[in-house]
């Protein structure tokens, strides 16, 4: 059931990313990058705690924490949870804009 909602979450994610991302989130969610996933996850969450500077930012920390939960199990439910609650948002904010 976590693994699912996790799944989903993930699917609705990559829908909405622009092409040339799409294909790198693909492989990063992949069996090939789990050696990547852990480390390259935990430095988008340090950066996230650096949301004041320009280029770091508060998007870092949920990207790390989507990286960092497909191997870790607790975490499946709540991240699948939020990314699925953010894309709604985007989704109602662009179709609010775009009308």
């Amino acid at each position: 059931m976590s693994e699912d909602i996790l799944e989903r979450a993930c699917a609705r994610l990559e829908s909405h990313l622009p092409r040339s991302f799409r294909r790198p989130f693909h492989w990063l969610r992949g069996p090939s990058a789990k050696l990547l996933r852990i480390p390259l996850g935990i430095v988008l969450m340090c950066g996230g705690l650096l949301w004041f500077l320009p280029i770091l930012g508060a998007w870092m920390m949920p990207l790390g924490l989507l990286l960092m939960a497909q191997d870790i199990r607790f975490l499946h439910r709540p991240v699948g949870r939020a990314i699925l609650w953010l894309v709604d948002r985007w989704e109602g904010l662009k179709a609010r804009f775009s009308s």
